[in-house]
């Protein structure tokens, strides 16, 4: 076989890793030709190992692969952005960790998607000078929501079809989207939400990046649109995500 046919070389982030053997790694990566990869990296926890700078989490690298009977090896690493001004304030950090985590969780593996791909890349390089992480981070989400095939209904009851009201309403956490007050009442596996988070939601859901930047929620509403993505990521994943805990311990007070 010859070498083109034995290696591929794919631009990726790396997402997290995990120690394995006495100087290995095993990598998941997110690339632009391939989505979500697991990759073993040969001895990089080796102290004269010249790859392992390259394979850190929350770095955006070029990387050559060899192909095995196995999971791919890395034969080669080149950094193309290490996000060094993220490492330096750990509330974005935290914030760009977290985007890792959600990405990891809600893509399957050896699935394209380069358009998830590129939402990465460029809500990491938002996150080094934007004024306000939780925007970036809520716009993140309700793009991810779409590329994954979890989009919510923002507009009509989920349940009668009735057109939303500019009143507090429910988000069914099943269904996946809004219920009136009359439908939402008493059912499981739904929150309240307020007619301000909505409107934000909706804001989001259906407004490019600039316009979304341009919001100004209270905190009120900061507090009340993470609580409900938590429960709706929750539910969905049927489990926790790790970061927001951190999150909560990191970031200024507003």
């Amino acid at each position: 076989m010859s070498d083109r046919l034995r290696s591929f070389r794919v631009e990726a982030v790396v997402l997290r890793h995990r120690e394995i053997g006495e100087a290995d790694r095993l990598l998941w990566v997110y690339t632009r030709q391939r989505g979500k990869l697991r990759v073993v990296a040969k001895g990089v926890r080796k102290v004269l190992s010249r790859k392992a700078g390259h394979l850190e989490p929350l770095t955006h690298v070029a990387l050559q692969l060899a192909r095995t009977r196995g999971l791919p090896l890395v034969t080669q690493a080149e950094t193309l952005d290490a996000y060094l001004p993220l490492r330096e304030d750990l509330a974005r950090m935290g914030y760009a960790v977290y985007v890792l985590e959600l990405l990891e969780r809600f893509t399957p593996e050896e699935e394209r998607n380069s358009s998830l791909y590129l939402l990465l890349v460029n809500t990491l390089a938002r996150l080094l000078d934007t004024p306000d992480q939780r925007l970036t981070v809520r716009y993140f989400e309700m793009r991810l929501l779409d590329q994954v095939g979890f989009r919510p209904q923002l507009f009509s009851c989920l349940q009668c079809g009735a057109e939303i009201q500019p009143e507090n309403q429910y988000f069914g956490l099943l269904l996946g989207g809004v219920l009136c007050p009359h439908c939402g009442e008493g059912q499981e596996h739904v929150r309240p939400v307020t007619q301000d988070t909505l409107r934000y939601l909706r804001h989001f859901q259906r407004s490019d990046y600039a316009s979304a930047l341009r919001a100004r929620p209270t905190e009120a509403v900061h507090e009340e649109w993470e609580s409900l993505m938590q429960a709706y990521f929750t539910y969905l994943l049927e489990r926790r995500l790790n970061t927001p805990d951190f999150l909560r311990r990191v970031r200024p007070r507003l």
